[in-house]
């Protein structure tokens, strides 16, 4: 199949062209840069420049397309409420090139955003809140708007998806320890994020779009909790940093805008994925990954 990709220059991106070009499929990834034109050529995808804002192309490479994957985000969190309606916009310009089709659009969502706690991890039959309380909810949404106008739509949820170059959420708070010099969890640091290596999330992704089963949810959750203390320490040790407690009333003032989620449980199960898609994930545990964090 020819797939077209934003993001595809991306960390996950980049993986998911991989796997996609590894199972025969061709694919044409969205590039903002020369440079990044240049690393899909490399890959063996073909280049479309342009951005995400390009409406007018969005459309016509979509429907060019036996099917899209969209993975592009603008993770500037000084303006996330514009960056997530944004997403919104994307999706339903790419929904209109495949209404009425059973070509599959796979948009992409994160799993942290469904409440969850130790004894119910989000299950991928989870809602997802309203955008308007969870703005990143904006990207379900949309998909859900696109299915009712008969869009083949599905929804990856992500966890921390992992290497050892990069890790999610959680390669913000290594860059915040390494700026302060201390790696700091709160509390006791049992809140718990769930976790994916990416090769296992490419893989997922492809499977998704070759089943294309309308209105599914998915999740790229290989371990549903691994508690941040653990995480900091981890990395801590590689970093050869010192790990210290944060009480939560001094949250905000040391971690600024990462204070809401590393307060907060983001514990989600895949056992629904792995049986609709016989997904079977091999890749190392995110606390593998970290000890060989690249330094």
């Amino acid at each position: 199949m020819r797939i077209f990709v934003t993001g595809a220059t991306g960390f996950i991106g980049s993986a998911v062209t991989r796997e996609l070009i590894d199972a025969g499929h061709e694919v044409v990834g969205l590039a903002r840069s020369e440079a990044g034109a240049a690393a899909l050529r490399t890959a063996g995808a073909k280049p479309l420049l342009g951005s995400i804002e390009q409406s007018d192309m969005l459309q016509r490479a979509a429907d060019a397309a036996d099917g899209v994957i969209h993975l592009a985000f603008n993770h500037d969190f000084t303006r996330y409420v514009q960056n997530c309606e944004d997403d919104r916009r994307v999706i339903a310009t790419l929904g209109q090139a495949l209404a009425g089709s059973r070509r599959p659009l796979i948009v992409t969502s994160g799993a942290g955003l469904i409440p969850c706690s130790v004894e119910k991890p989000a299950t991928e039959e989870d809602p997802a809140p309203d955008s308007s309380v969870v703005p990143r909810a904006a990207s379900e949404e949309a998909a859900r708007a696109a299915a009712d106008d008969g869009v083949n739509a599905s929804i990856v949820r992500l966890a921390q998806i992992h290497d050892a170059s990069r890790q999610g959420l959680i390669s913000f708070v290594i860059a915040l320890a390494r700026e302060k010099g201390v790696a700091a969890y709160v509390d006791r640091g049992d809140q718990r994020w769930a976790a994916a290596p990416v090769a296992d999330t490419a893989q997922l992704f492809r499977l998704a779009l070759e089943q294309a089963e309308p209105r599914a949810v998915y999740h790229a959750v290989t371990e549903e909790g691994v508690a941040l203390r653990e995480i900091t320490e981890a990395y801590a040790r590689r970093l050869a940093l010192p790990t210290t407690s944060i009480p939560a009333s001094e949250a905000q003032a040391h971690f600024g805008w990462l204070a809401h989620f590393v307060q907060q449980d983001m514990i989600a199960s895949s056992r629904m994925t792995r049986t609709r898609l016989s997904w079977a994930p091999t890749g190392p545990r995110l606390l593998e990954n970290l000890a060989r964090l690249e330094v």
